[in-house]
């Protein structure tokens, strides 16, 4: 298959953000923050849990409203912009506090403009290639963000902070430089699709009464989503099964530091992550093609159903001291390459099986609400992590209450089965 430019340059982007991803909610500043906040007295978990979420609450009430504009002619790279300088100028702030308050708001902030940003990048991709190849095109994304921006500046950071003293790097430094470096990358690799991505499908701009036109197209997306099941189903199965797939990213390194677990091999751990996600999130799109983008979406579910349970007898077998740390690190690392196996690809074939199914020409508003179920599904999840901590006292417990979001997805899936029928090409 021959990609062209526009595609070349959509995925690059994928390659560019992914470095936020790795650097600011999966691994290395998760870390640094659970460290600078317990010593100030502070539990690292919780307050991570808490700016995620708030995070995700503000995106999600915002998504429809920035969809909807997107569709708007010459709308939709002028708002991909705008949320790109905002994330690149708030992560560069987070590289400069030294404050674990400073560094939450940086990250919460910067998370929303990430956020926002691939809502508009997301409705891009009926711009960019056509329907029968959104599943290729969507899991290459996800493939070469993992084995570029996931890996490569992953790599420099992990060797600043374990031999960063040996250049006179000390203290909070080599972090400091791997956040700056996130920002180089993600601002360097965004050119190409800046340059060449355009806007092919669209509505045009009201002459006057702009808001409330605005409103009023939301409101008959609403109703649409409702009343094609096919949509309606998928969109409330996404919602639970995305908010434990974005937990799991956001809290595993906070889990495992609350567990006391190794920093370097938590970190390593997810950089397997990333080198096992590069070929599956392929195999993926390949396999959905000809099997169905649904059955494989099931697979991925059924395997973060395990993941959860592992991850809980990991953390309550440390409590109740059944092994030892090594033991413990052993099994998130099998939790790591068992996650490499599907998180790309049950995020590229979700974002692309409902670019299938829905009109292109409001692709930007259909994703907005695509959008705010993602999000406000997020919410759940560090909340409902947050809420267990506090109850119960025990992390392993938080970890296992992710469980019930996989089984209502599963269940809202096998429910809307009939409605998804054979799949749109």
């Amino acid at each position: 298959m021959k990609i062209t430019k526009q595609e070349k340059s959509w995925i690059l982007y994928d390659w560019a953000n992914s470095v936020y991803a790795t650097i600011m909610m999966a691994a290395v500043v998760p870390i640094y923050f659970s460290t600078i906040a317990e010593a100030a007295g502070q539990e690292g978990d919780y307050w991570w849990s808490i700016a995620t979420m708030v995070a995700m609450l503000v995106t999600a009430v915002v998504a429809p409203l920035i969809g909807a504009f997107a569709d708007y002619w010459g709308y939709k790279k002028k708002l991909f912009v705008i949320f790109l300088i905002i994330g690149l100028g708030f992560t560069a702030y987070s590289a400069i506090t030294l404050s674990w308050v400073g560094l939450m708001v940086g990250y919460a902030v910067s998370h929303m403009a990430f956020n926002a940003g691939n809502l508009v990048y997301d409705s891009f991709l009926p711009d960019v290639t056509t329907r029968d190849r959104m599943d290729k095109i969507s899991a290459y994304g996800f493939a070469f963000g993992y084995i570029g921006g996931s890996t490569i500046p992953f790599i420099v950071s992990i060797a600043l902070i374990q031999f960063g003293d040996k250049i006179g790097l000390t203290g909070t430094l080599p972090i400091q430089i791997s956040i700056g470096i996130a920002v180089v990358w993600w601002l360097v690799f965004s050119i190409p699709f800046l340059k060449n991505i355009k806007q092919t499908h669209g509505i045009d701009k009201p002459e006057k009464g702009i808001f409330a036109e605005t409103f009023a197209n939301i409101a008959k997306t609403a109703l649409k989503i409702y009343h094609d099941k096919r949509i309606f189903y998928f969109v409330i199965a996404y919602f639970f099964y995305i908010d434990g797939v974005g937990t799991v990213i956001t809290m595993s390194t906070a889990y495992g530091t609350t567990l006391k677990l190794d920093a370097t091999g938590m970190i390593l751990a997810l950089l397997v992550t990333q080198l096992v996600a590069f070929p599956c999130s392929i195999v993926f799109g390949n396999i959905a093609k000809k099997i169905g983008s649904i059955k494989m979406l099931l697979v991925a579910i059924i395997v973060y159903l395990a993941v959860c349970i592992i991850g809980f007898i990991m953390g309550f077998g440390l409590e109740e001291s059944w092994f030892g740390v090594e033991t413990a690190l052993v099994l998130f690392w099998i939790l790591a390459v068992m996650v490499g196996t599907v998180q790309g690809g049950i995020q590229a074939l979700s974002r692309s099986y409902f670019g299938k199914i829905i009109p292109p020409d409001n692709a930007g508003e259909f994703f907005g609400f695509f959008d705010i179920f993602g999000k406000f599904a997020a919410i759940i999840g560090p909340g409902l992590y947050a809420l267990t901590k506090g109850m119960t006292g025990r992390s392993s417990f938080a970890i296992l209450s992710l469980v019930i979001l996989f089984l209502v997805a599963l269940i809202i899936m096998s429910v809307g089965k009939k409605h998804f029928g054979s799949e749109p090409e």
